[in-house]
């Protein structure tokens, strides 16, 4: 079963629970999904919707920092419930010593030495990250290691 369907499944079973934060949730993924899948004209294959789901998280985190700044730990608290739910559909994030073995890795085959040639790198390395690690993430440990 690929991650849209197990979605579509998980929304069933939160309607019949009748748990409105998941229900809620898992729906405006999936309507983040076909919004994409609209655009780019055709069905998302696992890694774009992975991405998608990744780009939903991203922007709870982002609506916790506004919560804060306005004071609102209401909001702050619905956002982190949120982004847990959102989070049982992303792949285990690497640890620290995974994703610098995939740097040290990606740097090799680049023959990379400086961070001139952080692109090289990081064009060999985003592939590989399968949605485990932030393009964000992945830079600050080749930067770690170029430097």
């Amino acid at each position: 079963m690929n991650l849209k369907e197990k979605l579509q499944t998980d929304l069933k079973d939160a309607i019949r629970s009748g748990n409105e934060l998941r229900k809620n949730t898992i729906r405006m993924a999936i309507s983040a999904i076909k919004l994409a899948e609209i655009e780019k004209n055709c069905p998302l294959d696992e890694p774009s919707i992975l991405t998608v789901v990744h780009k939903e998280v991203k922007s709870r985190r982002e609506s916790i920092a506004d919560a804060e700044r306005a004071n609102r730990p209401d909001l702050i608290q619905t956002a982190e419930k949120e982004i847990t739910i959102l989070e049982e559909y992303l792949p285990k994030a690497f640890d620290p010593a995974e994703l610098e073995a995939l740097v040290r890795q990606a740097i090799q085959e680049a023959g990379a030495t400086s961070l001139k040639e952080m692109g090289q790198v990081m064009k060999l390395l985003v592939p590989r990250l399968q949605g485990r690690a932030t393009g964000e993430q992945a830079s600050a440990a080749v930067r770690k290691l170029l430097a």
